[in-house]
């Protein structure tokens, strides 16, 4: 009878770590699918309605807050999303450093 038992546990431990398998299969769908969602470019921002387009560069967040430091607009808009403590958006409008580089066309 031991060797019963022992043997019959094998297909519930596979189908357990089955389950285990699928459940965080979902867990990872689920955080894609919400992370996509949040996004900042999933509702149009002013910027974009005045067509800045979005920022797709890779840029990072190094220290810089004032416009005269920024190289584009490509760059000021994506600091002005990302990075905290910018001094980009003197009118509170979305649009980053619009006397230098994102000018009101």
């Amino acid at each position: 009878m031991g060797a019963r038992r022992g043997s019959s546990a094998w297909p519930r431990l596979i189908l357990i770590v089955i389950l285990v398998m699928l459940g965080a299969y979902g867990v990872k769908r689920f955080q894609a699918q919400t992370s996509l969602e949040s996004l900042p470019f999933s509702t149009p921002t002013p910027a974009m309605e005045r067509g800045v387009p979005p920022v797709l560069e890779s840029f990072r967040c190094d220290g810089r807050i004032h416009c005269s430091q920024m190289s584009s607009c490509a760059e000021a808009t994506y600091s002005l999303r990302n990075c905290p403590g910018v001094k980009m958006d003197g009118d509170g409008d979305g649009i980053a450093c619009e006397e230098q580089w994102c000018g009101k066309g």
